[in-house]
């Protein structure tokens, strides 16, 4: 199965998300916030990445944008979760193939991951 990155500052959030995938057979690497989700994904090139918005260090937006500038990682598709800042990441369909708000049913950010990986 493939490989995903998940991001968020919100622990609780990311274990969550992390066993909801993992349940369904994807292996999952994890990231606290953009700066290190950008080195993990260098390091282990995944086939997707879902990202918060509002994170320390680097926001969502910076990550997408970072990961669209580097020639190894620009092709990987990046899902939004967020609330406030849904509405920011609609605005960069360049960045984001994906924007789910929170709080989000399960199945539905399921079924984003199975088309974006299909």
């Amino acid at each position: 199965m493939p490989r995903i990155l998940l991001v968020d500052d919100e622990h609780l959030l990311l274990m969550l998300l992390a066993d909801l995938l993992e349940d369904e057979g994807y292996h999952i690497d994890t990231a606290a916030n953009g700066d290190a989700a950008l080195a993990r994904a260098r390091a282990c090139q995944p086939a997707l990445i879902i990202t918060d918005f509002m994170m320390p260090i680097m926001t969502g937006l910076d990550l997408a944008r970072s990961i669209r500038a580097d020639g190894d990682l620009r092709e990987i598709p990046i899902i939004l979760v967020s609330g406030a800042q849904a509405a920011i990441g609609r605005g960069h369909p360049d960045l984001f193939q994906s924007v789910i708000d929170k709080p989000y049913q399960n199945e539905t950010l399921l079924e984003e991951v199975r088309r974006l990986l299909a």
